[in-house]
Order: C-alpha cells, then sequence, then structure tokens
C-alpha cells in the first residue's frame, strides 16, 4: 500500500443554545451506561474564538514512515491539534474523523481514534487492500464546541419544537407541543401501552381531547453564533445473532462493503433477495434512514408492490407485499418526537408500543432504529426511552424466542447543531450498550457511512444503502 503526501481535510463547528427542564429519572441498570458516554473537556471555563481547535492549523503525520506497506499491517497517524494562533493545543476532546480510502478502488476503512488528553491523537488504520490509499482526516467539532453543544442539548431540549392541530365542531387551534412544555399550562399524553409522555400547550376553547394530528413546528434561534468548519481471507464466521462489530467493522473496496464480523453475502440480484425473504414478515421502526431500506428494496424487488394506505408517506405506516414469495414488508415511524410533516394522531405509536402487537416467530424479522430525532434531547431522557423499548423486544423475544430482531446503529451525515455527528455518537453508543447481551443484532452503519467515497449525509447515497441492505439480508439469511 502506497502512502501518499499527508492530506489533511478538516471541517466542522456548529454551536447551539437553551432550561433545565427535565428531572433524572430512577436509578436503573441503564445508568451505567451513561459512563461509556462521558467525554473529556479542557478545564478552560472562557474562552474566545481563537482558542479553539483550529482546522487550518491542526497537522497529522505518519508514524514510522515506510516506501511499502502490506496487507493486512496497520498505520498510525499522529495529530496534533493547534489553536488559531498555531499554538498547541494543552488538551483533549476534539472530534475527529478518519479516513483511509482510494477513490479510484472505491475503497475506504475508517481509522480508530485514541486521545491522549494533551492534544494529540492517534489514528490507526488497518490496511485491508492492495495499492494506493490516502489519509483524511476531519475535525467535526473542536473540544470547546463540543462542551458548548452537550450543555445546550442537556439545559435547553426545546430547540426544536412541534405543533399539536386541535378540531372540534368547526373550530380548529394550533398549539405548541414537546416532550416537556415548560411553564404553560399543558395537556399531557401518556400511551397506554409504552408508558411515554407528550405534552402540548393548552387550547383556549378546545378540551385536550380534540387532538387529531401532529406535524413539525420548527427551530428555535440558538443565542450564540454558528461557525462552519468545514485480498486477505478471514476465517470469519457466518452472520449470526448476538456478534459484537470489531473497530473497525468492515471496508469497502470497489464499492463493496466488506464485513469484519462475519461472513456478509451481497445480492447482487433481485431473485437473490427474493430467496432470502420468501416468507418473511418484516417490520421496520424507526425514521427515514430506515425507510430508505424500505423504499431500496420496493425498488430493487419487482415483485415488492406497495399497497397505498393513503396516510402520510413521511410518518407511515408503509406496507408492500409480494403474494409470489409470501413477502410483507412494513415501515412505520418511531413516536414522538418525530419531525414530520402534519400527521393524524391516532396513527402514530411509539415503537415500544408497535413492538407489543407483534407476535413473532421464525418468519418474523423486525428491524429498530431510534436515534436522528432525539439528538437535542438529554441523555436521561433518551435511556428512559431505551429501557422501554429493551423491555418491549425482551418481551418479544420470550414469547418468540425465534425471531430476528435487528438494532441498525446511528450514522454519520448530520451538519448542524441539532444534530452533529458527535450529538448522534453519544446516542450510538448508548444503543448499542442497551441491547449488549440479548439475541438482538446490531447493524454498525457508522463505519459504512463515514468512510465512503460519497460526501456523508445523514440520507447516504444509493451504493451505501444497497451495501446496508445487503447486511441485513445477511444476518435474515446467514447461509
Amino acid at each position: 500500500v502506497n502512502i501518499p503526501t499527508d492530506i489533511l481535510s478538516v471541517n466542522g463547528l456548529k454551536n447551539s443554545t437553551s432550561t433545565d427542564i427535565y428531572q433524572p429519572h430512577e436509578t436503573t441498570e441503564l445508568d451505567s451506561l451513561l459512563d461509556l458516554v462521558k467525554w473529556p473537556y479542557c478545564p478552560l471555563k472562557v474562552f474566545t474564538f481563537n482558542d479553539s481547535t483550529s482546522p487550518k492549523e491542526t497537522q497529522f503525520h505518519i508514524l514510522n514512515r515506510k516506501a511499502l506497506y502490506r496487507v493486512g499491517e496497520t498505520l498510525e497517524v499522529l495529530i496534533m491539534a493547534k489553536d488559531h494562533r498555531g499554538q498547541l493545543k494543552t488538551c483533549g476532546g476534539d472530534f475527529f474523523q478518519a479516513k483511509l480510502h482510494s477513490p479510484k478502488r472505491k475503497a475506504g476503512v475508517t481509522g480508530q481514534l485514541k486521545d491522549y488528553g494533551n492534544g494529540s491523537y492517534l489514528a490507526t488504520f488497518f490496511l485491508p487492500w492492495p495499492g494506493d490509499a490516502q489519509v483524511n482526516v476531519r475535525l467535526i467539532h473542536s473540544s470547546e464546541a463540543i462542551a458548548v453543544l452537550k450543555e445546550k442539548r442537556d439545559k435547553y431540549p426545546e430547540k426544536v419544537y412541534f405543533n399539536g392541530y386541535f378540531e372540534s365542531k368547526g373550530v380548529r387551534e394550533i398549539t405548541e407541543c414537546n416532550l416537556k412544555v415548560s411553564g404553560k399550562d399543558v395537556c399531557e399524553y401518556k400511551d397506554p401501552v409504552s408508558g411515554d409522555i407528550w405534552q402540548c400547550v393548552r387550547p383556549k376553547k378546545l378540551p385536550c381531547d380534540a387532538r387529531r394530528y401532529h406535524s413539525t413546528g420548527g427551530r428555535l434561534n440558538t443565542y450564540l453564533t454558528l461557525y462552519s468548519l468545514e485480498n486477505l481471507i478471514f476465517k470469519l464466521p457466518v452472520c449470526k445473532t448476538g456478534q459484537e462489530p470489531p473497530q473497525p467493522s468492515g471496508y469497502y473496496y470497489k464499492d463493496k462493503w466488506t464485513s469484519l464480523v462475519c461472513l456478509a453475502q451481497h445480492f447482487p440480484r433481485s431473485d437473490d433477495a427474493c430467496a432470502c425473504l420468501r416468507g418473511r414478515d418484516i417490520y421496520m421502526l424507526g425514521d427515514s434512514t430506515l425507510r430508505q431500506w424500505f423504499e431500496y428494496l420496493e425498488n430493487f424487488i419487482p415483485s415488492l408492490k406497495r399497497i397505498d394506505l393513503h396516510l402520510n408517506y413521511k410518518s407511515g405506516p408503509l406496507l408492500a407485499v409480494d403474494p409470489d414469495y409470501g413477502i410483507v414488508m412494513r415501515w412505520r415511524a418511531h413516536g414522538l418526537p418525530l419531525m414530520t410533516s402534519k400527521t393524524i394522531v391516532a396513527n402514530m405509536q411509539y415503537e415500544a408500543a408497535q413492538i407489543s402487537q407483534i407476535g413473532g416467530g421464525p418468519y418474523t424479522v423486525v428491524v429498530i432504529t431510534l436515534w436522528a430525532h432525539l439528538t437535542t434531547y438529554p441523555l436521561d431522557f433518551y435511556l428512559q426511552r431505551l429501557a422501554r423499548v429493551r423491555k418491549a423486544v425482551e418481551s418479544l423475544l420470550t414469547r418468540s424466542p425465534k425471531t430476528t430482531v435487528l438494532i441498525k446503529s446511528a450514522n454519520t451525515g448530520y451538519k448542524s447543531v441539532y444534530g452533529s455527528d458527535w450529538l448522534s455518537l453519544q446516542l450510538d453508543v448508548l444503543i448499542r450498550a442497551a441491547f449488549k447481551g440479548m439475541a438482538v443484532t446490531v447493524l454498525d452503519v457508522w463505519d459504512m457511512t463515514s468512510c465512503h467515497y460519497l460526501r456523508d449525509r445523514i440520507h447516504p447515497g444509493l451504493p451505501v444503502i444497497r451495501n446496508e441492505v445487503d447486511l441485513m439480508l445477511s444476518y435474515i439469511c446467514p447461509t
């Protein structure tokens, strides 16, 4: 592997704002998960922009550089963070993303980062393909920006708000809704199955039970200025439940994802996918990044036809069937908070409630993802939500232990203070840990989106989606 001149590509500094309205929940075993997402911070309490880590001044160099590397070896890169004055940083906490890639070969692999806590970082890359490769390092957020992100996420979760539509006898009112609405008279709605709570400002004329629709409201103005920075043979097991992804979890070569977890397959023909999904009852519960999987299979398999349920496409439910192969595939958005267009409230369900209605069995597949709409809220709330989902999954597996349950991880691509990659990463760590030890599989798409040659987006491009779906099918049909 020939490594050319160092390439430093760094971008992304975002900030935001917000009242400490969320009280800590009762102690549970999930509380210990918070230790997994603790982040190092600089002790500097007051800082200027010039004190923050600079993408232009920061440097990296390859350690113990050689003219030639062998496939299977590792490459180490030392990153030295500097502020905007060109001075070396003396503390850690910067959020870097590193990848080794080859645009010509459509190959890529993520680097594993170690923070030494003194302004220096070590990126370690596994070398899985022959030929040229380039090192790419991006500063997603400085440690100073992360300190702001964390404070505003924890103290001001109402940066995103929603609308509740109340209608009765010709009278219509629209009020603000959220997980918790502070300082106002509210209507509170508690899901009878999952226990999730949602609040709306009480309408002036109509009763609380006149709530009919839900939609995204908007985003509250932030108070801080935003700054934009911009062939090895492995003896791998077949794909099965409970496998923990290594780091990295795989790599791209010739635009195909090679898993380092298990013997993942590729399904280049629709007949292959049909054979895998024959007789399957598939439930997809989550956000639009999971809806992309539904859409991919719907377009990829000609005989899989969607049935128009005359409901809001963005929140679902969506249904597609293939009578020839006996395939039934559903997608439905998770519960509130959910950023979507105007939706009938009665058609919305929390994911724990949805899971409780699934009988399960050897031909049932349940795919869950829960993160993209929750990045602006405190981790304490997220842990409570995870606990309810985990309990629902445990009940499902108790009554039907042969049910296939897959958890789609978060992916990279958020580019705002409302959903930065750092905020996504925090939730990603928690969701993996929450389901650890259970008879479920975490599909690691974080690496798949962060090291592809396409620009990472919250909604990945078709080549990435194809590889993500192939990975899912590999666990549904391991042999």
